[in-house]
């Protein structure tokens, strides 16, 4: 249990560099903002740089904060952000962007688009940094992974009818079951490295309004009025922060909030699905995402 865990808890980060990816809004400039209070280095990995320029500009301390080009929806960009970013001795990632229930389209690479940006843009994020990475790893799942499912052979949906949230889901257990799988490779090569999952219960970000459905978008936005469902973005990036920065944290970890449902509250370690755990499933996902960034 982690008994009220806020920003005041998090260590003295002086001396350390995290990535965070989309860090320019939502839950990324709530972790930015809470990590260069503590003296980290923040470098801000975003795809729209005026944007995350002005954020910057917003910091209580922006010369704590540097600006860097990546958009997760280009492979290519990618890697030209992760060369950038490793020659700026990076600590922590902290994979912290995302999209969430938007209409099909596809990233320059011709990936469906949430699974292009939310797992293998960061999947090929994290396998160029890792080499350079002393500490760990954070991936953002969310609850909608328990609605999820995650079929290697079809990571495009191309056999599968798209439909929005499910595809929002299905990649959010990804996420999960990447962490997992990486723990397990870092144990097994003898590394000290850890990967560690989190995810920010219900919190009040843009995220959720980029379906193309008027209906859909309203509703969400009536939903994000009720205080028991739904919290402030600044204890929504709680879990990834205490995911991120508390030491006993344990490779292999989940962390989310305390509350009813985990969908508010302060972070703990927390359980997520059986189907998270499938150990041959997340293989086969890393292997094929593996072979989609190298190809």
């Amino acid at each position: 249990m982690t008994s009220r865990w806020t920003t005041a808890d998090i260590p003295d980060q002086t001396g350390r560099t995290f990535v965070v990816t989309g860090a320019n809004g939502g839950l990324g400039l709530q972790a930015t903002r809470a990590l260069t209070d503590k003296g980290a280095r923040v470098l801000m990995a975003c795809r729209d740089t005026a944007r995350a320029g002005a954020a910057r500009a917003g910091l209580p301390h922006p010369d704590r904060a540097e600006v860097v080009q990546l958009d997760l929806a280009d492979l290519d960009s990618v890697r030209a952000a992760g060369d950038t970013l490793a020659g700026l001795g990076p600590d922590v990632l902290i994979n912290n962007a995302g999209v969430m229930n938007i209409p099909r389209g596809r990233t320059a690479q011709g990936h469906e688009m949430q699974f292009g940006v939310n797992v293998l843009g960061h999947f090929a994020l994290t396998e160029q940094l890792a080499p350079v990475l002393t500490d760990r790893v954070v991936w953002l799942g969310s609850m909608m992974h328990r609605f999820g499912s995650v079929d290697p052979d079809d990571l495009d949906w191309t056999r599968r009818k798209y439909s929005p949230m499910p595809v929002y889901a299905a990649t959010k257990l990804a996420c999960i079951m990447l962490a997992y799988e990486q723990q397990r490779r870092f144990e097994a090569a003898g590394s000290t490295l850890k990967a560690v999952a989190a995810h920010p219960g219900y919190s009040a970000t843009d995220l959720q309004y980029h379906s193309g459905s008027r209906v859909q978008d309203l509703v969400m936005r009536v939903a994000e009025k009720v205080p028991f469902l739904v919290q402030p973005a600044e204890r929504g990036a709680l879990p990834e922060l205490y995911a991120a920065t508390v030491e006993s944290v344990p490779g292999g970890a989940y962390v989310g909030p305390s509350g009813l449902g985990e969908l508010t509250g302060y972070p703990e370690i927390v359980d997520s699905t059986r189907a998270s755990h499938d150990r041959d499933v997340a293989a086969a996902l890393w292997e094929r995402c593996q072979a989609m960034t190298t190809s």
